[in-house]
C-alpha cells in the first residue's frame, strides 16, 4: 500500500510522505507493515530521515532493513535545524545506492520550504524560484510564507 502523500522529489533518489501508518492507534501498526512493505518492494526505499518530534516507530523500519535517521525540528525552524537537516541529508543521500524518504506527520510547507532551500543549497537547482516552483508542483499548492522563507532569496547578477 503506497502511502499518503508519496512522492519523488528527485526520481528514485529522494521522496517524500505523510508519516507511513496514519495517527489512528487501530489502523496504524497493520497499515504502517503494509506502507513499509510497498517502500521496500516498490519503491526500493533503504533509508528514512524522520522529521517526527521523536525518533518513534523508526524500529519497524530498522526491522525492515531500512536505515534511519532522526531529525527532529522546532517550533519555529531554527537555522541551526535547517543546518542540521542539510547536514542529514547529505549523509543519507551519500550512502551507496541510498533511495531516501523524508517523512513527517504531514508533508506542509515546513517540509516543502526545507526541500526547497535544499535543492538549491546542494546546487540540484540553482534558481530559487525554480525550486520554489518544483516545491509547489509536488505540494499541488501554493508554498505560504513560513515555507518560502527557508528557500534562499535569488541572488543579484
Amino acid at each position: 500500500m503506497k502511502p499518503r502523500g508519496f512522492t519523488w522529489v528527485i526520481s528514485d533518489r529522494l521522496a517524500v510522505s505523510d508519516r507511513v501508518g496514519g495517527s489512528g492507534f487501530q489502523h496504524r501498526r497493520v497499515r504502517r507493515e503494509e506502507e513499509i512493505t510497498w517502500l521496500v518492494e516498490e519503491a526500493e526505499i533503504n533509508t528514512i530521515v524522520s522529521m517526527l518530534p521523536s525518533n518513534q516507530n523508526l524500529a519497524a523500519y530498522r526491522q525492515a532493513g531500512i536505515a534511519t535517521y532522526s531529525v527532529p525540528l522546532g517550533d519555529p525552524v531554527a537555522t541551526k535545524d535547517v543546518k542540521r537537516f542539510f547536514a542529514t541529508l547529505d549523509q543519507a543521500l551519500g550512502r551507496s545506492h541510498a533511495r531516501v524518504l523524508i517523512h513527517r506527520e504531514t508533508i506542509d510547507d515546513t517540509i516543502g520550504g526545507l526541500l526547497g532551500g535544499y535543492l538549491v543549497a546542494s546546487g540540484m537547482v540553482r534558481d530559487p524560484i525554480l525550486a520554489l516552483a518544483l516545491i509547489q508542483q509536488i505540494l499541488g499548492r501554493a508554498l505560504g510564507p513560513e515555507g518560502r522563507s527557508l528557500i534562499p532569496e535569488p541572488s543579484e547578477s
